[in-house]
This record gives structure tokens, C-alpha cells and sequence, in this order.
């Protein structure tokens, strides 16, 4: 049969477990408070001071040094791109800018240009461009003349109705700065060529009806020999020839052309078209309802 513990035995063993739970007791409160000190502890260091703000929301964005556009690597590699173009072809991107009116003021052509500038002026090309200008203006007259008498044409005269190539040919054809005493000097020969396509545009104007103003730099002192060049050269029968009065000179060409053609209008004419070789001939206020622009690499006039 089963024996059965002694009392003593029975006494030992609720000892031992009453101990036990105790102990387990004491080591729970032990964790537990600990764990609340580390809670606490977390919570008060991410609470906001009052004496301090919020850190901000920081984006990082690529930097420069990461960047595959920075303006050092465009400019490194536009100046080795700059040296593997031809130098005619660096010349023919120059005058296309100038005619485009995107080259800042300029007095005299780039040095490397010269013999550019030179067999353009000389060549064929240029001439094409001067005849293409004036197909241009000529269809453009014959579509808008309304033939009231009150349709106006204006031309500017040097490198427009008359060529100075003769005078520019002995000075580097605009690579020496402008000397106004020597181009007076050629002036007051008057023998300046006839542009032939702008000759032909000029008597097609004239015969459909427009008043034709003639519109230049010159000053008053020659008209007389500018009159006679260009009557020499076959332009007769303008309307009116403007010159620079003294009380002019000091404006710029795009000023006093613009108070000229203001001076037009208030005389009741319609400005319907402009050539000039020049963006002051043609620019400004009071302008036309449509400009004709020859081109001149030469110089350039504000």
C-alpha cells in the first residue's frame, strides 16, 4: 500500500514553495518598475522644449557635384566644342546673330572674320541675300497697296538704295573702327553703286501707288551730293528725302528714325513697309507694319 509523508516533510515543502513565490514576486515588481523608468525616461527626452523649435523636414536634393548639367562641365565642354568648328563656320554663326539681332553692341567684326566678311561681301552670297530680301518686299507690296495715296514706303540709303562696298574694301570691310571724317570724305564724292535688287524693288513701290520717304543718317550737309548720287545711280521721284539736322545728331539713329516716321503718321500716312540694313532703321516706335531687313556684316549702328 502507498506510504503517505511525514508532517515535517509536509511542513518543508510549503516553506520552500511559499519561498518560491516570494521571491517571483519580488523579481516581477523589480522588472516592472524598471521598465517603467526606461518609458518614462524615453518620453521625456522626446517631448518638445519650450526653449526649443521643432526640427525641421530637411530634403536633399542632388548637388552640383552630382549633377551631369553643372554650368563648369557646359562651359568646359562648350569651349572644346567651340575649337573643333571651323573658323568659317564660327564667322557664319557671328553674322547670323548680328542680322539676328542677338549680338550685344559692336564696333568692328571679330579679327578671325575679316577674310569671311570679306568673300561674303565679294561673293555671291551676298547678293542672293539682297535679292532674296527684295522678292520678299516685293511680293509683300504688291499684296497689301491700297492705292489712296496715304500708303507710305521708307527706305534707309546707305547699304540699302546705294552700296558703300568701294569705301569698306579699302578699310577691312568694317574690321577697322568707323572713322566719320574718311566716310565723309567718300560721301562727298558721290559715288556710291546702286543695290540693283533694291533699284528694282524702289520703281516697283513707286509705280504701285506708295510715297516713297527716303530715311537716313546723313546729315544736311549732303544732301546736295546725296541727291545726286542717287539720281545718278537711277532713284527719282521720292516723295521725300529726311537727313539728320543738327538738333539729331545726338540721338540715336533708332530715336530719330522712330520721331521721323511719328512725324508720318501724323501727317496721316500708313507706314505699311520699312527696308533698311540696320535694326535702328527699323526698330523703335512707329514702326511699319512690316520691315525689310538687308543684311550688312560691316557695322552696326544703335
Amino acid at each position: 500500500m502507498p506510504r503517505h509523508p511525514t508532517a515535517a516533510a509536509g511542513r518543508r515543502l510549503l516553506t520552500m514553495f511559499l519561498a518560491v513565490a516570494v521571491l517571483s514576486v519580488f523579481v516581477f515588481a523589480a522588472a516592472a518598475a524598471a521598465a517603467a523608468e526606461m518609458v518614462e525616461a524615453a518620453v521625456v527626452e522626446d517631448a518638445p522644449s519650450p526653449h526649443i523649435l521643432p526640427r525641421p523636414l530637411v530634403i536633399e536634393l542632388p548637388t552640383s557635384t552630382s549633377s551631369s548639367l553643372s554650368s563648369p562641365a557646359l562651359t568646359s565642354s562648350a569651349e572644346v566644342v567651340d575649337d573643333d568648328v571651323p573658323v568659317e563656320v564660327r564667322c557664319a554663326s557671328w553674322r547670323l546673330a548680328g542680322e539676328a539681332n542677338n549680338l550685344a553692341p559692336w564696333k568692328s567684326l571679330p579679327p578671325e572674320c575679316a577674310a569671311y566678311v570679306r568673300d561674303y561681301l565679294t561673293g555671291v552670297a551676298y547678293r542672293s541675300d539682297l535679292e532674296l530680301v527684295a522678292r520678299e518686299a516685293s511680293a509683300y507690296a504688291h499684296s497689301t497697296a491700297a492705292g489712296d495715296a496715304r500708303d507710305a514706303w521708307v527706305f534707309d540709303v546707305d547699304e540699302t538704295l546705294l552700296s558703300n562696298l568701294p569705301y569698306y574694301a579699302d578699310h577691312g570691310y568694317g574690321l577697322e573702327l568707323f572713322d566719320h571724317r574718311e566716310f565723309d570724305k567718300w560721301v562727298e564724292r558721290g559715288e556710291a553703286p546702286a543695290i540693283p535688287s533694291s533699284l528694282k524693288l524702289y520703281n516697283e513701290v513707286r509705280e504701285l501707288g506708295f510715297k516713297t520717304f527716303l530715311l537716313t543718317g546723313r546729315s544736311e550737309g549732303h544732301e546736295g551730293v546725296t541727291v545726286d548720287n542717287l539720281n545718278k545711280q537711277g532713284f527719282h521721284d521720292w516723295d521725300k528725302l529726311i537727313l539728320r539736322a543738327p538738333a539729331d545728331r545726338k540721338k540715336t539713329a533708332t530715336i530719330y528714325k522712330s520721331e521721323k516716321r511719328k512725324e508720318m503718321e501724323e501727317e496721316g500716312y500708313r507706314i505699311l513697309g520699312n527696308s533698311g540694313d540696320q535694326w535702328s532703321d527699323l526698330l523703335g516706335f512707329s514702326t511699319s507694319a512690316r520691315s525689310f531687313k538687308l543684311p550688312n556684316p560691316m557695322y552696326y549702328i544703335p
